[in-house]
């Protein structure tokens, strides 16, 4: 679900029936499209098109296409990783895959990891935009005689100040909500895509009119591995010696190109129904997008633009491509000016992808008991984990600040976080296969299984070779593992303390949401967020919440509205006039029940509404809340304390106590074993059997003929037996009518009591 502005409350009033009413809103209302979901990590993972294959040819050489390209395959693999992950855990991503197989320890330490990826993928987006801005205005500049070229200290300095702005501007746009930011995510994938086409388009006629040949082959002699891309094996043999070293130190080297699989994991959650099969959907668009997208780009660019000139575009790889094309300069400017437009845009979202990401790792963080609830409280007006999001952006402004708008620094950076956080999860899925085992609605694919025991081929490799690439960084990437090695020590250190601290006050970890609340005098659709004919569904007892379950299961996303209702019974003494605190009336007990409600309504991908209402009486406050609601149906479970026919008559006699008019109500008694019990509350007509239908249609032929030539119907009889039996009882012979009534019932459960 995402996060969107919570619904309004109603005015308070009193003497509505409804001594006190408790409206929850929580960080997660409602669910995105997968067309959503494939915009938030697309802006990510097509973002780095404009950057990963300038910075991989700055460190291997013209074979970078070839790499870059087995990176974006291979990324299909790590993404099926994701997809069992998710469907094992909606609340997902490495953190809760590691902890569930790893324990604890590496948890936080894979966590801390991604958390570097994070910090540090607005930045590296956010400053790569900025230099393509820079270098159109550079170009524009000199075009029109304006001035000479920028310096690289302008230049770069115009890069860290848009990050900054635009790192602003999301975090406002998530402070209001997700629902907001995937909006804008998938407008910009729109034009993206507009860009996209007419640059594939433009780039063959040059290939075809050139006759421009491909890239060197990715063979370990046609690397060119500069001191700067061996790092701390600059002065070892081995990449020399072995050709299978030297291929990982390229892919490490292209890595950049794989990102967005936790934030896919981590926008799973928000994923409307059906999940399981929406991220899916949503993993082939990425898929199909960016292989398209990030390799032809590398490929163009190695094949379009001269060697020599190639150099000075490595951080702005498109708008040198753009400048390289077949055709007239005023045209070629013109594209240049709409490639960077476009590449603001999306380089700006994945600024807020990387927002939305870890606001996702550290409320999962949370609420495992590792960081306070106090970060997940959520925003007063817009519902939002708003204290997670205004320390993620601060810790991104401060890393742009340092980068002094450097792309290559970051992405150095960038590497350690993203392949050793895919190599825990890799590894945690695996662990799980043995740990776990069991059938899984998804399997990374290739699995055989031996006298019983399964071998996972395929999530063991695509493992494996996460963490060759991984060990391979840490040796040629040494500022990255020196920074993202104290980054993640650092934040280990934070999660340790905190959780200990927490143990240390008693606070035993139950993992919930966290709510707003807001005391009303008054319970309405607009209060709650739900339109009128809404389900109204009772919960008391969080280990029975199937009847929850199965309305969410047959309900269609948008069609109709389901709202949770829990009543808290007052004692006499306490519903006098005298107000209640919000915490009088929501505590632990209805934290855990809405906590629980929420993560079914999660799993299935449907929204739902909380509120909380104080009545004396339980029947007496659901019947309220349905008629302040404008309820259709009622959805209760079975009583555990009557019988079936009992419960309803004590719904019954309770809805004959409300006030005129009374609203009629399909009532639904659900059972654990998945019957269920249909009643009507009000006037309706009766559920009539063969035997009352076939008495009725008996009597009607016989009074058919004694009353001749008047004419007579079915219901005329039903209405003159009804009338006989109220004048008999208004003649003062109601105890002969209800004697006979009695023996009427007792013979009838004579015939159906089965014979000894």
């Amino acid at each position: 679900m995402s996060s969107t502005p919570k619904s309004p409350a109603a005015a308070g009033s009193r003497g509505n029936g409804i001594p006190r009413v408790i409206v929850a809103t929580t960080a997660l209302l409602t669910f995105i499209s997968f067309w959503r979901a494939a915009a938030i990590v697309l802006n990510d993972l097509a973002s780095s098109a404009y950057y990963a294959g300038g910075e991989a040819e700055g460190y291997i050489g013209k074979t970078a296409p070839w790499f870059i390209l087995a990176i974006m395959l291979f990324s299909y693999a790590v993404r099926a990783v994701y997809v069992e992950s998710c469907s094992m855990f909606v609340r997902g991503g490495v953190y809760r895959a590691v902890k569930m197989s790893l324990g604890g320890t590496l948890a936080k330490f894979s966590v801390s990891a991604l958390m570097f990826d994070y910090i540090l993928t607005g930045p590296i987006s956010g400053v790569a935009a900025g230099q393509y801005l820079a270098g159109l205005i550079n170009d524009l500049l000199q075009y029109f005689h304006v001035s000479g070229p920028l310096s690289a200290g302008s230049v770069d300095f115009v890069a860290a100040s848009f990050a900054i702005v635009v790192t602003l501007y999301f975090w406002w746009q998530n402070t209001k909500g997700v629902a907001e930011s995937s909006e804008k995510a998938l407008h910009i994938m729109k034009l993206v895509t507009v860009m996209v086409v007419l640059l594939i388009a433009w780039c063959i006629y040059t290939v075809a009119v050139r006759h421009s040949a491909l890239p060197p082959l990715p063979h370990p002699r046609n690397l060119r591995l500069s001191a700067s891309a061996l790092g701390w094996l600059a002065h070892s043999s081995l990449p020399h010696m072995f050709g299978i070293i030297a291929i990982f130190i390229a892919l490490g080297h292209s890595v950049l190109a794989m990102s967005g699989e936790e934030s896919l994991a981590q926008v799973y959650r928000e994923i409307e129904s059906p999940k399981l099969p929406n991220l899916k959907k949503a993993g082939l668009v990425i898929f199909i997008y960016s292989l398209v997208f990030t390799s032809l780009v590398s490929f163009f660019a190695v094949m379009i633009i001269p060697d020599d000139v190639r150099q000075h575009f490595l951080e702005n790889l498109i708008g040198g491509l753009a400048m390289n094309l077949e055709g007239p300069l005023i045209a070629r400017l013109i594209f240049h000016a709409f490639v960077v437009v476009v590449g603001t845009f999306i380089l700006a979202g994945a600024v807020n992808t990387a927002i939305v990401g870890s606001n996702g790792v550290l409320n999962r963080v949370s609420e495992d008991g590792v960081l306070s609830a106090w970060f997940r409280q959520p925003h007063r007006r817009f519902g939002t984990s708003y204290r997670i999001i205004n320390i993620v952006v601060a810790l991104q402004i401060i890393t742009i600040i340092i980068s002094h708008g450097d792309v290559t620094f970051l992405a150095n950076l960038y590497a350690f976080g993203v392949i050793w956080s895919f190599a825990m999860n890799g590894l945690a899925v695996l662990v799980l296969r043995y740990t776990s085992p069991g059938q899984r609605e998804f399997q990374v694919r290739f699995n055989f299984t031996i006298r019983g025991v399964q071998i996972p081929v395929g999530l063991g490799l695509i493992t494996l070779t996460l963490f060759l690439i991984a060990i391979v960084n840490l040796f040629t990437k040494p500022i990255a593992t020196m920074a993202g090695g104290a980054f993640s020590i650092l934040l280990y250190i934070v999660f340790t303390i905190s959780e200990r601290r927490g143990k240390r006050g008693g606070a035993a970890h139950v993992e919930m949401d966290q709510f707003n609340l807001e005391l009303e005098g008054e319970l309405t659709p607009e209060a709650v967020g739900a339109r009128p004919g809404n389900i109204l569904v009772p919960i008391s007892n969080h280990y029975a919440l199937y009847h929850l379950g199965n309305v969410l299961d047959r309900i269609k996303p948008g069609r109709r509205d389901v709202v949770v209702l829990h009543v808290r019974l007052l004692r006499r003494s306490a519903s006098g006039e005298n107000e209640l605190e919000a915490d009088q009336l929501f505590g632990s007990i209805e934290q855990h029940l809405f906590s629980q409600a929420l993560s079914m309504a999660e799993k299935r991908g449907k929204s739902i509404r909380l509120a909380v209402v104080a009545a004396n009486d339980l029947w007496d406050g659901i019947l309220r809340a349905a008629t302040s609601l404008q309820s259709s149906t009622i959805v209760v479970g079975r009583s555990t304390k009557e019988s079936n026919e009992e419960q309803a008559r004590q719904i019954g006699e309770a809805w004959e106590k409300l006030g005129d008019p009374k609203p009629q109500f399909n009532l639904e008694i659900h059972l654990p074993n998945g019957d269920k019990l249909y009643k009507v509350l009000g006037p309706h007509a009766p559920n009539l059997t063969a035997n009352e239908v076939n008495l009725l249609h008996r009597l009607w032929l016989r009074f058919s003929d004694a009353v001749a030539p008047q004419e007579i119907h079915h219901h005329d009889v039903v209405h003159f037996a009804l009338e006989e039996v109220q004048k008999e009882v208004d003649e003062g012979h109601e105890d002969i009518v209800v004697n006979r009534l009695r023996a009427h019932l007792e013979a009838n459960q004579k015939k159906k009591a089965p014979k000894a």
